[in-house]
């Protein structure tokens, strides 16, 4: 009897095991380690993970699901590093902090973070918001909400007056001399507390402002505005908490004070020299340029009113810089991983970008390797994200053309698959 249950056991823990296997069948698979297009692959997935990638398509077991994706180009999932998802731009922006609870925040946060896994985003890096972006990032993984996979900086760290000071140009009843807690840094002891402060709140990272912004109201968008010293020490901390920091930075002393100080990547870098490109391969730092934001807050620029006045000029000045910048620094050899500062303009508008990669000079293949095998490598999660390979995540997406032949089909994807769960086909 015993035996005859066991046997019993056995046979029902194989049934449930086949059928969690889901087989894709790929007409077109891109290998973004290689930068190949392979043809007539199976992908084949259990659970969360990939465990097989077979040539030629697979008939499977009566209970596996075949998904037919043989009329489609597939890939990983890609990976934006350098998202908002709490805010994306209107002419009311600078209205809404004082009109909006963090309750209407974290609701129209749920719509951008959806917006942003249906266009094949299924991983981001959000650089910059408050608490709620921690709390989206933990019902997305607690499976309450869908959305993309959440690595967050949560409060963004800068000086005083600096870029990522939220008072800028309040009036004195709202202006207040803010601190560690606030993620406003002037000295180098309050930069170890401010990083301890987001390790103490939840973030996955740090992001520093190392010079000033764009849209900001303050009107220096690219002097710099913190001392090497404090950038070493914030570096230093985060290393303690295992954080990277990504420093958003336009002008050149910003950015070689933040390189010098070790962070990871250079968000923007506007107006970098080839003086910097050779600092940032030297010391192997990685740059998103975020090219659709510098065209679109320019676009946006020439609305009447769209910006207030000090905004505007910075805007005009800056934006339209980044895609050249981005084209010399590919030319120059420094490392790319793809960002859009989604958020700036509109949310799952985000592949415009490679477009915009490709007209500055960027084959098609390696800006699609630049949101996926080197945006994992920045994130330090090559292990799960970034290729199709066997023991990887399963996110997968899917377009109907080649990207090589047309790489317009990067803003319309057909099929969206994170962690083995389709989202979208």
């Amino acid at each position: 009897m015993k035996k005859s249950l066991l046997l019993l056991s056995f046979c029902l823990i194989g049934l449930f095991t086949f059928a969690q296997k889901t087989i894709i069948h790929c007409g077109k698979l891109i290998d973004t380690k290689n930068l190949k297009v392979l043809e007539k692959m199976t992908i084949v997935v259990e659970g969360k993970k990939i465990v097989g990638l077979e040539n030629g398509y697979r008939k499977g077991n009566s209970s596996d699901q075949i998904i037919d994706l043989k009329s489609k180009t597939v890939m990983p999932g890609l990976i934006d590093m350098h998202v908002h998802l709490e805010s994306e731009s209107n002419p009311n922006a600078y209205l809404d902090r004082f009109t909006k609870n963090p309750g209407d925040v974290a609701y129209q946060a749920l719509v951008f973070a959806k917006r942003n896994l249906m266009a094949g985003f299924t991983t981001v890096r959000d650089l910059g918001g408050s608490h709620v972006v921690i709390s989206l990032r933990n019902a997305i993984n607690r499976g309450l909400i869908d959305g993309p996979r959440v690595f967050t900086a949560g409060v963004a760290l800068g000086s005083t007056g600096g870029h990522a000071d939220d008072s800028n140009g309040l009036n004195e009843t709202f202006k207040k001399d803010l601190g560690p807690e606030d993620g406003v840094v002037n000295g180098t002891r309050d930069a170890a507390k401010a990083v301890r402060q987001r390790y103490k709140e939840g973030s996955d990272l740090i992001k520093i402002t190392s010079t000033g912004g764009v849209l900001s109201y303050a009107k220096d968008g690219m002097g710099a505005q913190f001392t090497e010293e404090e950038i070493k020490a914030i570096v230093s901390t985060a290393k303690d908490y295992g954080f990277k920091v990504a420093a958003h930075a336009h002008g050149v002393e910003g950015m070689q004070r933040a390189i010098r100080g070790g962070v990871s990547s250079i968000e923007h870098g506007t107006f970098m020299d080839e003086q910097t490109m050779d600092l940032m391969k030297k010391y192997g730092t990685y740059y998103v340029p975020t090219v659709i934001a510098g065209r679109s807050t320019a676009d946006s620029a020439q609305k009447p009113g769209y910006y207030p006045e000090m905004v505007r000029k910075k805007a005009l000045e800056i934006g339209p810089k980044i895609q050249s910048t981005f084209g010399k620094a590919y030319k120059a050899g420094v490392k790319i991983a793809f960002g859009t500062d989604a958020g700036v303009f509109g949310h799952g508008k985000n592949a415009l970008e490679f477009q915009l990669m490709q007209e500055a000079g960027m084959p098609a293949l390696e800006t699609i390797q630049a949101a996926t095998v080197n945006a994992a490598e920045l994130l330090g999660q090559s292990e799960v994200l970034g290729t199709i390979e066997t023991g990887k995540f399963a996110d997968i997406i899917a377009v109907d053309e080649n990207p090589q032949d047309n790489i317009k089909t990067m803003t319309q994807v057909k099929f969206v698959m994170k962690e083995g769960k389709v989202y979208k086909n």
